[in-house]
């Protein structure tokens, strides 16, 4: 049972604008209007980051991570559903999940961000020398740490809230 409540009130419109965003507001997103200035503020970062160097297949393999890396069932589940719409495949998600791919690049972002989860950011020098060496630039960096604390603050955030999961059900 959700320990917040979902709203459907939407004085500002910030729901529909997620709707607009999103095609639909999952339970995450009307929970979090319990406070506008924190939808407001996720969902001002979310888009934000969207314009920024990582391509939208990287940005969702590290939502996936995050969550994997935090525990959050919601957002494994979430993830799991709109990384398959994106393309990948279920070998593909499961490796995501394991910070792992084929391709050198995106499997530098994705140890990078492991990394990044694992040690609240402490990262050693071997870990930025090596994502480096795989092409990861210093806005890519940037963008990794930026995502993990958008993705983080969800993430605890359904783990304070515990909303309905609204999605086919991964656990994490």
């Amino acid at each position: 049972m959700p320990r917040l409540p979902q709203l459907t009130e939407d004085p500002d419109g910030l729901l529909e604008e997620t709707r607009r965003q999103l095609g639909r507001v999952p339970n995450l997103y009307a929970t979090l209007a319990n406070s506008s200035a924190a939808l407001s503020g996720y969902l001002a970062m979310r888009d934000q980051l969207s314009k920024g160097v990582l391509s939208a297949r990287l940005r969702e393999q590290i939502a996936l991570l995050v969550a994997q890396e935090n525990g959050c069932t919601y957002c494994v589940s979430a993830h799991t559903l709109r990384g398959s719409r994106m393309g990948l495949t279920d070998e593909e998600l499961l490796s995501t999940r394991a910070a792992h791919d084929a391709d050198p690049h995106a499997g530098a972002v994705l140890a990078l961000t492991q990394a990044v989860v694992r040690t609240a950011g402490r990262i050693d020098s071997a870990e930025l020398t090596a994502a480096r060496a795989a092409g990861v630039t210093d806005a890519e960096i940037a963008e990794i740490v930026a995502h993990v604390g958008l993705n983080t603050l969800s993430n605890y955030f359904n783990h304070v809230a515990e909303p309905e999961l609204d999605f086919p059900k991964v656990s994490a």
